[in-house]
This record gives structure tokens, sequence and C-alpha cells, in this order.
């Protein structure tokens, strides 16, 4: 069964805009990957103030590959201070992350017919 990776983000209010314009801006970066089976960003609606960006793959393997090539520039090749711009990469639009991973092991869909 598939494994899902959601990337949990703190993102303050003022940089939200910033964070799914970025999502945007890179859409399609992520499906052409081998075992690639799913993609969301959820934005909370109230409460809170993260942001939970679903993926999910046919394998552990198939993700860590991802990672280990165009994953690990999608997230900014795991350089970056705290203090702002590094070279012309722009600042992270969030403040925090955590990565939770989980297997699938049920599933259901809508009823056909």
């Amino acid at each position: 069964m598939s494994i899902v990776k959601i990337n949990v983000l703190t993102v303050p209010p003022e940089q939200r805009e910033t964070l799914e314009k970025r999502f945007a801006a890179r859409a399609g970066a992520v499906e052409g990957s081998d075992g690639f089976e799913w993609f969301e960003l959820l934005r909370p609606v109230e409460g809170t103030d993260t942001y939970l960006v679903y993926t999910r793959w046919r394998t552990e393997e198939d993700f860590q590959r991802w990672m280990a090539g165009r994953g690990q520039a999608a997230h900014g090749g795991g350089g970056g201070g705290e203090g702002g711009e590094q070279g012309d990469r722009p600042k992270p639009a969030a403040t925090d992350a955590t990565l939770w991973s989980f297997e699938v092991v049920q599933q259901a869909g809508p009823k056909q017919g």
C-alpha cells in the first residue's frame, strides 16, 4: 500500500499569500516523479496558522528518491539561514516545518453507479 507524507508548515498570516504563490509557481514539479500518486496543499480555515502539504507515494523508496533529487531542490537544498535572503534564494514563508509519515492501511472512494 501507499505511503503518505504530510509536511506541517507554520505560516504567519502575512506570509500565507507568499506560500500559496510559491506552490502555484511550482505546479507540476512533483507530478512526473516515479511513484508519485497525489498532492494537496491544505490552507487552515480557523484557529491555526498551520498549513498541511499532503503527498502520497507508491513506496517510501519512491519518496526518498524524489527527496534526493528534485525534492531537495524544491525544499531549498537543505541550506539557508534564518536571517533572510541567502544568495538569490528567498526567505522561507514558513517559520517551522515538521514531516509526518504514514502508511495507508485502509482507503475508500465514492461508490460508483
